[in-house]
């Protein structure tokens, strides 16, 4: 494959001309990270295999229109068979490349900084970082030791050898860095990441089911003081194993018809909220733990499904933009907290997540401020 023009055009596509990163997205050999993929079809996902067709396979690497996953469950594409169709969540994929060159910038690295990313995945986010800073000031770490293993092998083979570890990045870190930038969502923030910031290091990362990215700096008490970004992104969680437990969706199937405790009509059409950004967070930080479904039918029927740990759920059902008959059952009512969210949202004109100035404790816990509201991420 003829891979540098294309690596060149991503670059013009995802970096300003002047940007020191231009040159590290036009010389990283994407492709090479991802042989193999996943693609959604259906109700599963099906195999794509680059070498076997080789111009898909670069207007795939060499695009930044969506995350190549590479990993569904414990399915990883390298070891798929062409018939395998897995079902469920990603465990593994390489990001948008315009998402992980934003993150590294988030980061503001010096020439000197001793940079550790936390999320390996396939290596290729990792070469970024090598052809910008040297591959003696990059380490990387992920918790699957396949995952650190092949990419070890690829960045190789691209010429870098930066610090590949296999740990749970949850836990203590295996050195101390001058910047963390983490391309997993976290929740608490570790307290092994400030631990291993060096005096005035900065960290960014995400939160998980929050799409927001916060950068801090540390400060002399072990915490870190900073904001969140008037940017946002989505990753996955960290996992501490092959996969992810089971997740409360599962109990879909005995609430599509079930009636609710509580029935009536909801003032405001229904949402996909993981797709309303600031609505998501804000609900987040008021109920958190809320896991959401959501499904378009025919004549443009809509359905959302919010499920909580103790047992709440509400299903919400409308045509359109009609005013949606609404489900609610157990100790909270969800479509009450989410409609509340949106009647701030249309009262005042947005949400205070984004721009709020944020504290983290030295043991992870982070505090939200903006004006007169205030929220606490334990």
């Amino acid at each position: 494959m003829e891979w540098r023009k294309h690596a060149e055009r991503l670059a013009a596509q995802v970096t300003h001309p002047v940007s020191r990163w231009r040159p590290a997205v036009a010389t990283v050999p994407r492709h090479l990270f991802v042989p193999r993929w996943w693609h959604p079809d259906g109700d599963g996902w099906a195999l794509r295999d680059g070498p076997t067709d080789p111009e898909a396979w670069a207007a795939a690497a060499y695009s930044d229109t969506e995350s190549l996953v590479t990993r569904v469950g414990q399915w990883h594409a390298d070891h798929a068979q062409p018939g395998d169709r897995p079902t469920g969540l990603p465990t593994s994929s390489s990001t948008h490349p315009s998402l992980v060159v934003r993150m590294l910038r988030h980061g503001m690295l010096t020439d000197t900084s001793d940079l550790l990313i936390v999320g390996t995945g396939t290596g290729y986010s990792t070469a970024l970082a090598c052809a910008r800073l040297g591959d003696k000031r990059v380490s990387s770490v992920d918790v699957d030791s396949y995952l650190t293993q092949v990419a070890t092998q690829r960045l190789a083979a691209a010429g870098w050898a930066p610090t590949v570890t296999t740990a749970d990045a949850t836990g203590p870190l295996p050195g101390t860095y001058d910047r963390i930038v983490s391309l997993v969502a976290v929740r608490p923030v570790p307290a092994s990441w400030l631990a291993a910031l060096r005096p005035g290091g900065r960290l960014v990362t995400t939160l998980a089911n929050m799409p927001v990215i916060i950068t801090a700096d540390k400060t002399d008490d072990g915490g870190a003081i900073g904001q969140v970004e008037w940017d946002r992104a989505g990753f996955m969680r960290t996992r501490h194993g092959h996969n992810y437990p089971p997740g409360l969706t599962q109990r879909l199937p005995t609430l599509r018809e079930q009636e609710g405790e509580h029935v009536g009509t909801g003032r405001y059409p229904v949402l996909n909220v993981p797709e309303a950004w600031e609505v998501w967070s804000m609900l987040e930080l008021t109920e958190p733990g809320i896991e959401h479904h959501f499904e378009a039918g025919p004549g443009r029927r809509r359905t959302a499904w919010m499920l909580h740990p103790d047992g709440s759920w509400a299903r919400a059902t409308a045509v359109w933009t009609d005013p949606p008959q609404v489900h609610q059952s157990g100790p909270r009512r969800l479509w009450d907290t989410l409609e509340k969210v949106r009647n701030r949202l249309n009262l005042e004109g947005a949400l205070p997540v984004y721009g709020a100035t944020v504290r983290i404790d030295p043991d992870g816990t982070v505090h939200l401020h903006r004006g007169r509201w205030s929220a606490v991420v334990p």
